[in-house]
C-alpha cells in the first residue's frame, strides 16, 4: 500500500526566493521538494565561471539555501532534488556535505553528472534554430544534454537525502521521484505523459501559483508579496491535485494552471523530453475545493531516440549606454538625443538599437499618444570586441554637454554575450555517473 507522494517546488528559476521553500518543508508535509534552477544561458555562464575557478559553476544562492532548508529537511524526511548543480555538480554536492557538517547534519548527497558533453559534441551537425552549422558558432563554450529520469533513478535508489545534477529536462526533475516512490514502469508511456505533465505545471514555482499570471485589473491575485510555491499530491495512477499552503499568498486556479500548462509548449499533442512524447491535448483540469486543482488525463509515446542539447557559445560585447531627462520636453529631448545618437553610430553600427524607456522600448514602436514626464534613453549593439562595445557608453556619456539639455544619470555598460542553440544527440552518446557523498 503506498502513501499518496506530495512534491513541492521550491524554486522555479536560479534567482527565486528563498522562504517558500522553507515554508513549503516545514508546513506541507512533503515527501520531496525541487530546486529548479537552470536557464539555457545559466549554465553557459555556470560553465565560464567554473573554468576561472574549478572549485565552483554551481547556482550562487545554492549554499544560501542549502543553510536555510537543510535542518528542516532533515527533521522532516524530505528528500531534495535540484538541478542548481549547474556546471559543477560534483563541487555542488561536496560544497552540501561541507555545510551539513558545519551544522552537525547527517546528510548524504549523490551527485548526478553526464550532460556535459563539450567533449564529444559534433561539431558537424547543425543547430535546429538556425540550420547552421556548429562550426561557425566557434567558440563553442558549453554543451549540455537534457537528462531523463533514468540519470535519476539510480540516486534516488541510493536513498541520498540531497541529489544535486546539472542540466536536466526540468519536468523529469518531479516524474523521477513519482517513478521511484510508486515503481512505474518506465515503459508505460501513457503514464510518463501524466507525470510529465505534473512536472511541467510545477516547474516554474509561482508562476501557476498567481505571480506571473497576475494582471491588476483584468487578473487580479491578493498577496502576492507572500507568494505561496505549489506542491502536488500525486496518485499512484497518476492523477494529480496541485494546491498550495492555505496561509500563503497567491491562487491555483483553473485559469493559472492552464496558462501554465501551455507555457512553453509549442505543439500540446508532441511535447518532447527524454522519457516520452508528451500529449497534453487530452489532459483534463478540475477544481475541487479552493486553491486544489485536479490534473488527469495526459498521455505520452515513445520516447526518442536522441536527447537535446544546448549549446552556449561567445556571440561578441555588448555596448550600451543610457542618459535619462525630466521634464515637460522629456520626450523631445530624448527623441533629439536619439537621432543624434543614430546619426553619430549608426555609419559604424549598422544594428545599432535606440530605445526610450517608458515609450518605445518593449514593443519598439509608440501605441497610443501620451506625453511622460521622463524618458530613458537607451542605445546597445553587440559588437565583435570590447573597444568597439565602449564606444556606444562613450557616446551616450558625452550628451552631457553636448545636448540636448538637462541630461542625467547616465549608465554604461559593457559586457560579454553568451547566444545559445540546440542540437541533437544520441543517447549511447550520454555517459551518466553517480557519486555518493556523506
Amino acid at each position: 500500500m503506498f502513501t499518496l507522494l506530495r512534491i513541492g517546488t521550491g524554486a522555479g528559476f536560479a534567482g527565486d526566493r528563498l522562504e517558500p521553500a522553507q515554508a513549503l518543508v516545514e508546513e506541507a508535509n512533503l515527501d520531496y521538494l525541487i530546486l529548479e534552477g537552470l536557464a539555457e544561458r545559466t549554465i553557459a555562464l555556470s560553465q565560464k565561471q567554473k573554468r576561472k575557478n574549478p572549485n565552483l559553476g554551481y547556482n550562487e544562492y545554492l549554499e544560501e539555501r542549502i543553510r536555510i532548508l537543510l535542518p528542516a529537511l532533515i527533521k522532516n524526511n524530505v528528500r531534495l532534488i535540484t538541478n542548481m548543480g549547474a556546471a559543477n555538480a560534483i563541487s555542488a554536492a561536496q560544497k552540501i556535505t561541507e555545510i551539513a557538517g558545519d551544522m552537525g547534519l547527517a546528510c548524504k548527497v549523490a551527485s548526478v553528472t553526464g550532460d556535459d558533453v563539450l567533449e564529444n559534441l559534433n561539431r558537424e551537425v547543425s543547430a535546429l534554430e538556425s540550420g547552421i552549422n556548429l562550426r561557425e558558432y566557434e567558440p563553442i563554450l558549453s554543451a549540455n544534454a537534457y537528462l531523463g529520469i533514468d540519470a535519476l533513478l539510480p540516486a534516488l535508489s541510493s536513498d541520498a537525502n540531497i541529489i544535486v545534477t546539472g542540466r536536466a529536462a526540468d519536468p523529469s526533475l518531479f516524474l523521477a521521484p513519482i517513478v521511484h516512490h510508486y515503481n512505474w514502469n518506465v515503459e508505460d508511456f501513457d503514464l510518463m505523459g501524466q507525470g510529465t505533465l505534473i512536472g511541467h505545471l510545477l516547474e516554474c514555482a509561482g508562476q501557476i501559483t498567481g505571480g506571473y499570471f497576475a494582471d491588476p485589473g483584468y487578473k487580479d491575485v491578493e498577496g502576492l508579496a507572500n507568494l505561496g510555491f505549489p506542491f502536488a499530491i500525486v496518485e499512484p495512477n497518476g492523477k494529480a491535485v496541485i494546491t498550495k499552503l492555505p496561509n500563503t499568498g497567491g491562487m491555483v486556479s483553473l485559469q493559472s494552471v492552464k496558462e501554465q500548462l501551455l507555457y512553453e509548449v509549442h505543439d500540446p499533442e508532441n511535447y518532447y523530453t527524454p522519457d516520452c512524447v508528451a500529449n497534453f491535448s487530452t489532459a483534463k483540469l478540475k477544481e475541487i475545493d479552493k486553491d486544489q486543482i485536479l490534473v488527469y488525463g495526459a498521455t505520452g509515446k515513445q520516447k526518442p531516440d536522441t536527447m537535446k542539447v544546448s549549446v552556449g557559445y561567445h556571440a561578441g560585447y555588448l555596448g550600451e549606454g543610457e542618459i535619462s531627462y525630466a521634464g515637460s520636453t522629456a520626450l523631445a529631448r530624448g527623441e533629439l538625443a536619439e537621432q543624434i545618437l543614430k546619426e553619430r553610430l549608426k555609419p559604424n553600427y549598422p544594428e545599432l538599437r535606440t530605445d526610450l524607456i517608458g515609450v518605445s522600448s518593449l514593443h519598439h514602436g509608440q501605441f497610443g499618444s501620451h506625453s511622460p514626464y521622463e524618458v530613458r534613453v537607451r542605445a546597445a549593439a553587440l559588437c565583435k570586441g570590447e573597444e568597439e562595445a565602449r564606444r556606444i557608453g562613450h557616446e551616450v556619456e558625452a550628451l552631457y554637454t553636448n545636448g540636448p539639455a538637462a541630461g542625467g544619470g547616465v549608465r554604461k555598460r559593457v559586457e560579454e554575450v553568451i547566444g545559445i542553440v540546440s542540437t541533437l544527440i544520441e543517447r549511447k552518446a550520454i555517459a551518466i555517473n553517480t557519486h555518493v557523498w556523506e
